[in-house]
């Protein structure tokens, strides 16, 4: 009898395993079918891809199929211009306890090509974006990335960003309320460093930045950019950024605004900021051409009366109302920026 009992307890793991494992293979399987399928449908849409054989792998705990030496590239109508992306390693993987949700990892360089435009190479420690694979519902976008770096083949400069996180929620139309935004999302970034080469006038580096907000109005399903920003904004188009935060040389920068676009396509909009430091930010904008000098001296002035006193060992700081009109950024009806126009392409 308790050789009987025996043989159970030992068969019960063995057969949990096999079960696994079949349960592995079959959510492998599916994952692969899956990747055909889109190629296929890819394919039909006038991209060309390609790749090595791809591998099945992941057991136990997750299903992952690895498409090594992935090349995707487009030249048709509906995007202007030549696309290539071709990436050393990219793994598609479910894991067997949520296999709702697929993720995505890089491993290696990826090279993105566009039109006319230098290949750029991207590399990270760690980059994966997470997307459900449900069809119905608001699709979910999770990004996360470590030690991202960016820079154009020929190494003229690079960017890194030490951490990047980002989140995005995206309803459709069919699925949205009229009083719900279209799109939510959150982005943070830690330890930026920016191309060298260029004359920062706050500093190669920035701390940190954080934004959180969401697009206001309907979505077009216009393909062309220009069109699609012109049907944004006639539909009541708005994009409400309910935090900012951006720790960059001497200035710490807290902000909400509302944002739309102009006749001309041209951002304007209304906020209020709290600045830190904003004394020697005036100073290195000027002295980097940014601000003519009369400028800085006029928004110092305005900016030293509304915050009143403060103790001499602590950064100047202030909280203001912003306003962006005709591409120029004010405070208090003081000119602080100029902004360049924005280009809008035709396609």
């Amino acid at each position: 009898m308790r050789r009987k009992h025996w043989v159970i307890a030992a068969a019960i793991p063995l057969l949990l395993a096999a079960a696994d494992v079949v349960y592995w293979r079959i959510a492998a399987e599916r994952l692969r079918t899956g990747l055909l399928d889109w190629v296929t449908e890819q394919t039909e849409k006038g991209w060309e891809c390609g790749s090595s054989p791809v591998s099945i792998g992941g057991w136990p705990g997750t299903a992952t199929v690895t498409v090594p030496n992935l090349t995707l590239r487009h030249a048709g109508s509906t995007i202007p211009g030549r696309v290539e992306l071709a990436a050393s390693s990219i793994a598609l993987s479910v894991s067997l306890l949520n296999p709702t949700v697929l993720a995505l990892s890089l491993t290696g360089p990826l090279h993105v090509r566009a039109g006319a435009e230098p290949d750029m190479i991207v590399t990270a420690d760690q980059a994966s974006v997470s997307v459900p694979l449900r069809r119905t519902g608001p699709l979910y976008l999770n990004l996360h990335a470590n030690a991202l770096r960016v820079e154009p083949a020929s190494g003229a400069w690079q960017a890194t960003l030490g951490l990047l996180n980002a989140e995005a929620e995206i309803t459709t139309d069919a699925d949205r309320d009229e009083s719900e935004p279209s799109a939510t999302f959150i982005v943070t970034s830690e330890a930026i460093a920016l191309p060298a080469g260029i004359k920062w006038p706050l500093g190669p580096n920035i701390s940190s930045v954080s934004l959180e907000g969401a697009l206001n109005g309907a979505l077009p399903g216009r393909r062309d950019v220009k069109g699609w920003a012109e049907a944004w904004r006639d539909g009541g188009g708005s994009l409400e950024v309910k935090h900012l935060a951006i720790g960059w040389g001497p200035l710490g920068l807290t902000s909400t605004a509302t944002l739309a676009l102009d006749d001309q396509l041209q951002p304007m909009g209304t906020g209020s900021g709290r600045i830190v430091g904003y004394a020697e930010t005036l100073d290195r904008l000027a002295a980097g051409g940014k601000l003519t000098k009369s400028a800085a001296t006029a928004a110092k002035a305005v900016l030293s009366l509304m915050a009143g006193t403060s103790d001499a060992d602590e950064p100047s700081s202030v909280d203001v109302p912003l306003t962006l009109q005709y591409r120029t950024l004010s405070m208090r009806q003081v000119p602080l920026v100029r902004l360049p126009e924005v280009d809008w392409p035709a396609r």
